[in-house]
């Protein structure tokens, strides 16, 4: 048996539950992974180097099709129309052929490995692409938080040099300063109103990259700490970024693709053995078989074949020296992103001091304006100068966060799977195995890549 409660603390009980209900629910503030989830889900960027990459894997479908044979069918019909001797002639003939290739001096399986190796560069660049959209969009997300916190600043030295406008006027009006200090603290009551126009202005700008990069428009967002550097030395960084950054080991694919490439410019110039059947029935329905081997061998072509050799070599040779280049670039961006995260910690610290000083500095200026041993001017100086102060040290901190990203970028790290997202990512080599062996519209593997296309273009 259940016990009914006593009306007076039940009735309580319900309006305190109906008044919490009706009132506005604050929202969660945004965090960097939201934003980073927003960016990876929406670019157009990385939905574009998947379609140009999905368009590469079919560039190894399209060459392991030069290893299999080819079949075809073809059907004609004739008719003829004597007039002269008032008949008409008709014939039908139907032909079934098979051709394959048994020997080209390795050229389509060369083919087929340079195709397999330009989809694996081409993942590469895919990478570079996600770490570019992750980038921009901490690069903005940070950028609208120093934009707020720079229009926040301005708007409280606005109110500032109002009350020492005030002030001004007030000890001018008994006679204690001259029309001159008013006027000056009227100046600089306008400077700030340009400056904090000058501000929203940014903070404007700053949300329009933002909604570009992210996907959508920025509400409040999270504090964001500096993410912990993965090497303990620079040496090390950029040993490990000169392994694995995506620009590194792409400059060494496209090593082997122009290798390969040369190997069949070279094979080119050697016989290709093909073998060709056919079964061919008439409106007789009398058939005809027929089995040819040919061998062909090219002889002179006016030097083609040669210069696509020489023209593959120096592909090859270009290949080569861009691994040394990419290597080189890979170090100074490492070393780069180290130097710009040590300038901004020093930054930090020589900001935290003006800081203290500069308050310090202006809290004395304006205890002595009010005893008459400083002036209006000294005053607005002393303002000025915590103004610059609070100016720098809120940029210093946000670049503190933004280079601790670039040390992540130089090292080929800022993905998805990196920084634990926590959703699902795209996967290159799904697609690819579906199509490397060039199935049929028909086929099983043909008919699910049709509903993954279908999926994708929703």
């Amino acid at each position: 048996m259940f016990s009914t409660p006593r009306r007076p603390a039940y009735l309580l009980a319900t309006a305190i539950t109906v008044f919490t209900t009706l009132l506005p629910q604050a929202s969660a503030a945004d965090s960097l992974k939201d934003a980073l989830i927003g960016a990876y889900k929406h670019s157009g960027l990385l939905q574009q180097q998947r379609a140009l990459l999905r368009a590469a894997d079919e560039d190894v479908a399209q060459s392991m099709a030069a290893l299999k044979p080819v079949i075809a069918f073809s059907a004609a019909a004739t008719g003829t129309n004597a007039n002269a001797l008032n008949s008409f002639d008709y014939s039908a003939s139907g032909t079934l052929s098979a051709q394959i290739t048994l020997y080209d001096n390795n050229r389509s399986r060369l083919g087929a490995e340079a195709a397999k190796e330009a989809v694996l560069a081409g993942r590469e660049g895919l990478v570079l692409a996600e770490q570019q959209i992750l980038f921009r969009a901490i690069d903005a997300y940070l950028n609208v938080r120093r934009q707020r916190q720079l229009v926040a600043l301005r708007n409280n030295n606005l109110t500032l040099l109002n009350r020492e406008l005030r002030a001004a006027q007030d000890r001018f009006d008994v006679g204690e300063v001259t029309r001159t200090d008013v006027a000056l603290a009227e100046a600089r009551m306008a400077s700030a109103r340009g400056d904090l126009a000058s501000a929203q202005g940014a903070l404007s700008r700053a949300m329009a990259e933002y909604a570009n990069a992210v996907g959508r428009k920025p509400g409040d967002l999270q504090a964001v700490k500096p993410v912990p550097s993965p090497a303990k030395s620079i040496a090390a960084a950029a040993e490990f970024a000169q392994r694995n950054h995506p620009s590194a080991k792409r400059a060494q694919r496209e090593v082997t693709v122009a290798e390969l490439n040369l190997a069949r410019a070279e094979a080119a110039m050697g016989s290709t053995v093909t073998l060709t059947g056919r079964i061919g029935v008439d409106d007789d329905f009398d058939t005809t078989e027929t089995a040819q081997i040919e061998l062909s061998q090219p002889i002179y072509q006016g030097g083609r074949l040669s210069s696509l050799v020489r023209q593959a070599q120096a592909r090859r040779d270009a290949s080569l020296a861009n691994v040394h280049v990419a290597s080189n670039d890979v170090r100074q961006s490492v070393e780069n992103a180290f130097a710009d995260l040590s300038i901004a910690r020093a930054q930090i610290q020589s900001a935290e001091r003006q800081v203290r000083a500069a308050q310090t500095a202006f809290n004395g200026v304006r205890e002595e304006a009010k005893l008459g041993a400083r002036t209006t001017l000294d005053v607005l100086d002393a303002e000025q100068e915590l103004l610059n102060a609070r100016t720098q040290r809120i940029s210093a901190l946000i670049d503190e966060r933004r280079a601790s990203y670039g040390v992540l970028v130089s090292m080929g790290l800022l993905t998805a799977d990196y920084l634990k997202l926590g959703i699902q990512t795209y996967d290159p080599a799904g697609y690819y195995e579906l199509v490397k062996d060039g199935p049929t519209k028909k086929s099983k593997q043909g008919q699910q890549l049709d509903r993954i296309l279908k999926g994708l273009n929703k």
